[in-house]
């Protein structure tokens, strides 16, 4: 008689797949999560125009993205939780008279030429200009410390539009686990109410996170091309915290 090798009842769920813009660093709610939950997680980073195709496409089970501080609408049929506030800085070459300060308001920046990052095919792309001194750049805080230059100075702006990191899944997506790492990522704990492994069993602890290896893909849109990705490692400090604002001084290269 023939033997079959015996299949496991309960095969492994796939990973929850996570999608995130440049500067926003998820290791905290990674880690946090690999605490609680036995299932796998995928962390891919992704340009901004390939987010919400990706979670469209069912790509990414949810997305880290950058929205407008003030007046962002939500595309329909998803939810969407603002997290926290950027700190927008300005770019500008080394040798510009912005080195004196430590920080500057918008109206200091009256009468110098702004630069648009549209314009621009990367972020890259635009701090180059910038460091050639044909304009300023204004940024998010953890985006210019991605492509930090030594040719290229960098100081908090305030009085400027600033953006936020929010949070985003479709409406129809029933998975329990997004629900629980949308619990994780608003500081809830493991106990509170609200969160899916508290009301029915009990939450998976694992001593070290388990993730599946590099190389895994998610749609970068209608085109299918797959969108850029990497396995994030859990424990890294999360981005985006404002530094605490000084008073204009001199002294600063």
């Amino acid at each position: 008689m023939s033997q079959e090798s015996p299949q496991s009842a309960h095969p492994a769920p796939s990973p929850l797949r996570i999608a995130y813009v440049p500067g926003v660093t998820p290791g905290k709610w990674i880690s946090r999560w690999t605490e609680r939950r036995g299932r796998d997680l995928e962390a891919l980073q992704a340009e901004e125009e390939q987010l919400l195709a990706s979670l469209r496409s069912r790509s990414a089970d949810l997305v880290f993205l950058r929205i407008p501080e003030e007046g962002y609408e939500r595309p329909a049929g998803l939810h969407a939780i603002p997290l926290y506030r950027e700190q927008p800085v300005v770019a500008a070459s080394k040798d510009h008279p912005l080195s004196a300060f430590d920080e500057v308001d918008a109206a200091d920046l009256a009468g110098e030429h702004i630069l648009d990052p549209g314009e621009f095919e990367s972020t890259a792309m635009a701090l180059e200009v910038a460091a050639s001194g044909a304009g300023l750049l204004i940024l998010p805080m953890s985006v210019a410390r991605i492509h930090s230059r030594r040719d290229v100075l960098t100081r908090p702006v305030h009085g400027v539009e600033a953006t936020r990191i929010a949070v985003a899944w479709l409406q129809d997506n029933g998975d329990p686990d997004v629900e629980e790492f949308i619990g994780i990522v608003r500081g809830r704990t493991a106990n509170s109410s609200r969160q899916p492994s508290a009301q029915g069993e009990p939450a998976k602890k694992t001593k070290k996170a388990q993730h599946s290896g590099a190389g895994a893909k998610a749609s970068g849109g209608s085109s299918g091309k797959p969108v850029r990705g990497k396995t994030v490692r859990p424990g890294k400090p999360a981005a985006g915290r404002a530094a605490p604002r000084r008073k204009p001084g001199r002294g600063r290269g």
